[in-house]
């Protein structure tokens, strides 16, 4: 896969000029230990400098089928096989995709400021079962300020509360002392949607005949109903019902 490729090239960066970074790495080790013992993560740091990563395990790993007799494991890699192999592949490339754009925008951001920033994904997993279940996946980066360079990544997993059949996998890059979402990659219905069949959405949601919609919006029935029919076409759902309960999950504020 080309991205990985390219991840490893800009994450490693196998030349640092003879300048080594001297963060402690028992200090991150900790701060990731910490998170599974707190929130119940499987956490994973990885060591840029020295291309390792350690694995630290909880109760959460053997609800998605993963092992970790080590605490922690260590792996003499920066990708977490084991996890990722569980990923669906359409969310692990996308994975990727943010990651590295998450690492391309931190390198144009002050130095100071990089600490404030984080990624907030949503990805599906195997559980145990073999049976796709959403996570969230959070993911800090360190950079060293002896060299300026990646140093150490955090990834966190936690099993996801909302395991709606209409729930969607989701990527942003956050702020988190403003509380904003900096850069967002998922499903935008304005985008997909018309101005119209958001307006015709939001009265089917409201439990609106064709034919009441058409009045309100004077308009004939026939041109409602071919609304509807691109609506579901565009979606890829199979009733009006359905459309609307993806929009509410994705976009509720537009509705």
């Amino acid at each position: 896969m080309e991205i990985v490729k390219k991840l490893n090239q800009v994450l490693l960066q196998e030349n640092y000029d003879n300048q080594k970074c001297m963060m402690d790495t028992d200090l991150y080790k900790n701060i990731a230990d910490m998170y599974t013992k707190t929130e119940h993560s499987i956490a994973v740091l990885s060591d840029m400098q020295h291309n390792k990563s350690y694995v630290f395990s909880s109760e959460t790993a053997l609800e998605l089928g993963l092992n970790f007799p080590d605490r922690p494991t260590v792996i003499d890699s920066i990708w977490e096989e084991e996890i990722l192999k569980k990923i669906h592949p359409d969310d692990k490339l996308e994975k990727y995709v943010h990651e590295l754009r998450f690492f391309d925008f931190l390198l144009e951001t002050d130095p100071e400021k990089r600490s404030e920033f984080s990624v907030l994904s949503r990805i599906r997993i195997k559980n145990k079962e073999g049976i796709y279940k959403f996570v969230i996946h959070k993911m800090f980066y360190f950079f060293s300020p002896f060299n300026t360079k990646l140093r150490f990544a955090l990834c966190l997993y936690n099993l996801d509360f909302d395991q709606s059949k209409f729930s969607k996998p989701s990527f942003s890059i956050i702020n988190s002392v403003k509380a904003e979402v900096v850069i967002e990659d998922k499903l935008n219905y304005t985008s997909i949607l018309s101005k119209r069949e958001i307006e015709i959405l939001k009265y089917i949601g409201e439990g609106y005949t064709s034919k009441e919609i058409a009045a309100i919006l004077s308009i004939s029935i026939n041109t409602v109903n071919r609304h509807r029919q691109n609506i579901l076409e565009k979606l890829n759902v199979k009733n009006s019902v359905s459309a609307f309960n993806e929009s509410l999950n994705y976009n509720p504020d537009k509705l």
